[in-house]
């Protein structure tokens, strides 16, 4: 390996990806290039039915319109330069370019966070104080509760991405990842990253450990409000309005401790898998988790599915 003496800012960087599994490249760009063009239709067509359909001006779906939003946003930042790095092996980016590729994602990653925890306070308003909630998830409450989400990611971003970019990078400039991922960035610093690793575990407790203690307590008061219903049809269509959420979380939240919270291989070969599966894991979050929110969010909710009736015209379901 090539060796440079190297000081920030850098020229650019190499995208290593999956450049020593040539099998895998072209099984992985059909596939994740199909889960795009997924995402990009589920969400688009859920974003114009929020906006379109009167019947979907509710807070609920003012955030589920802005969760797809984000998703097409969180997808578009990674996933054409992934693709492009599997046609291309060990692609060249350029410092700039790099950077803002982290910006965008930690930016779109933390919002997410944050706007699960909204969507889950919600549905605990909804359920456990029906009578209250037009008045506590007004028009007035819900605007600014998801603009202060996009703020707080991207404010965090802002901070993390400037830390990452001051750094001197001096010598080996192959990224180990799919992309310009912020800790495998990090890892090819040569000076102190101690501040870098502080900020990101205040980011961790604020955009991890606080929507997801929302989301705990919000889910403890709906199930025991649920179980509180006497009728088994009453505690059916009361679980149905806040399933999908439930599903996203455990999916998003659960892919995350998974990839943070996996022991280490201490052998070469467990190693090797390690790594191939530290580059695949993100993609499920990054990639899986955006193609599924439109499914798992219309599958059983006949609003959404009244309106994307309304979108088409009749002819299609007539002929």
């Amino acid at each position: 390996m090539e060796k440079a003496n190297w000081s920030s800012p850098v020229e650019g960087f190499i995208i290593l990806g999956l450049s020593a599994y040539p099998r895998l490249e072209k099984i992985f760009f059909v596939l994740i290039l199909l889960m795009y063009l997924v995402i990009l239709l589920g969400n688009g067509v859920l974003i114009l039915v929020t906006v379109l359909d009167p019947r979907l001006h509710t807070p609920m779906y003012f955030f589920l319109g802005n969760l797809s939003f984000l998703d097409i946003c969180y997808t578009t930042s990674s996933v054409p330069l992934i693709l492009d790095g599997f046609l291309t092996p060990r692609k060249t980016i350029s410092f700039s370019a790099c950077a803002v590729q982290m910006f965008l994602s930690f930016a779109m990653g933390a919002t997410e966070c944050v706007l699960l925890g909204m969507m889950a306070f919600d549905r605990y308003v909804a359920i456990c104080n029906p009578l209250r909630y037009p008045v506590v998830m007004s028009k007035a409450a819900y605007v600014p509760m998801a603009v202060s989400s996009w703020a707080l990611g991207g404010t965090a971003s802002v901070v993390h991405t400037s830390l990452t970019i001051q750094l001197p990078f001096c010598g080996d400039n192959i990224v180990n990842h799919l992309a310009c991922e912020l800790l495998a960035v990090l890892k090819l610093a040569c000076s102190d990253i101690s501040i870098n690793v502080i900020s990101m575990g205040v980011a961790n407790v604020i955009f991890l450990g606080v929507p997801i203690l929302i989301i705990s307590i919000s889910y403890m008061f709906i199930i025991a409000t649920i179980l509180r219903i006497p009728s088994a049809d009453g505690r059916k269509k009361a679980f149905s309005t806040c399933s999908a959420h439930f599903t996203v979380v455990v999916i998003f939240y659960g892919t995350l401790f998974f990839m943070y919270t996996k022991p280490k291989s201490k052998d070469a070969l467990g190693a090797d898998k390690e790594d191939l599966l530290d580059k695949l894991i993100p993609l499920f979050y990054g990639v899986v988790t955006p193609m599924l929110n439109p499914i798992i969010y219309s599958l059983r909710n006949k609003d959404v599915k009244a309106a994307v009736r309304n979108l088409v015209p009749q002819k299609c379901f007539t002929h």
